[in-house]
C-alpha cells in the first residue's frame, strides 16, 4: 500500500525482454532508486509510475524488477527507455502518515494528456480517459497518475482535470510531460467499492 506521495525519481537503467518460458514474467526492468535503495530488501514492493513492483534483485543503489505480461499490457510502463525518469514510493509502513490517499499501485489503465494549461501559482492538466475508468472520478476526489496523489479539479465522460502545485513538477517526473504523453492511471479504491456496491440497494 502506497500514498500516492512520491519520495523521489529513480533512472532506468535497463530494459530486457524474458524468452524464459519457466518464467510467468514478460520484462526485467533494472532502475537505480539512488538513496531510496537504503534498507530496500528482495521481496520490497516499490511503486514505479503508479505501478506496484516487487524487488527480484538488489545491487548497491539498482534494483531489479520483473513485470508480468498483464502490467506491461495495462500500463505504459512499455514505452519507458533507457535513461527515463520514474516516480518512485516505498511501500507505506503502519505507522506512517498518510498524506495523500490509499494508493495501491493496482492500475486501471492508461490516460493521454490532453492538455496542459500553465498559470503563475499552479499547472492546469487534462486527462483523456476511458470511460470504464471516468465513472470512478468525482471533482474533489483522488486520482493517481504515474504513482502521484492528485485532487480532481474537473470530470466529463472522456476526460478530467488536475491541478499541479509548482512542488509537485519540481519533485516528480511530471515536470517533463507534454501534450500527447500517456500516464498510469488509478482511481480511489473507496469510489471502486461504493461503485460496485450501491447497485445492491
Amino acid at each position: 500500500m502506497f500514498t500516492g506521495i512520491v519520495e523521489g525519481t529513480g533512472i532506468i537503467k535497463s530494459m530486457v525482454k524474458i524468452n524464459d518460458n519457466d518464467k510467468a514474467a514478460d520484462n526485467r526492468i533494472e532502475i537505480d532508486l539512488g538513496t531510496l535503495s537504503k534498507g530496500l530488501e528482495v521481496g520490497d514492493s516499490v511503486n514505479v509510475n503508479g505501478t506496484c513492483l516487487t524487488a527480484t534483485r538488489i545491487l548497491k543503489s539498482v534494483a531489479y524488477f520483473e513485470v508480468v505480461k498483464e502490467t506491461m499490457k495495462r500500463t505504459a510502463l512499455g514505452i519507458l527507455k533507457v535513461g527515463d525518469q520514474v516516480n518512485l514510493e516505498r511501500s507505506l509502513r503502519i505507522n506512517d502518515r498518510l498524506e495523500g490517499h490509499i494508493v495501491l499501485g493496482h492500475v486501471d489503465g492508461v490516460g493521454k494528456i490532453e492538455n496542459i494549461k500553465k498559470i503563475p501559482s499552479e499547472t492546469k492538466m487534462w486527462i483523456n480517459v476511458s470511460k470504464g475508468i471516468s465513472k470512478y472520478l468525482v471533482p474533489k476526489g483522488s486520482v493517481a497518475l504515474d504513482g502521484i496523489s492528485f485532487t480532481i479539479v474537473d470530470v466529463s465522460e472522456t476526460r478530467f482535470s488536475v491541478a499541479l502545485v509548482p512542488h509537485t513538477l519540481a519533485v516528480t517526473t511530471f515536470k517533463n510531460k507534454r501534450k500527447g504523453d500517456k500516464v498510469n492511471i488509478e482511481a480511489d479504491i473507496l469510489s471502486k467499492y461504493v461503485t460496485k456496491l450501491l447497485p445492491r440497494y
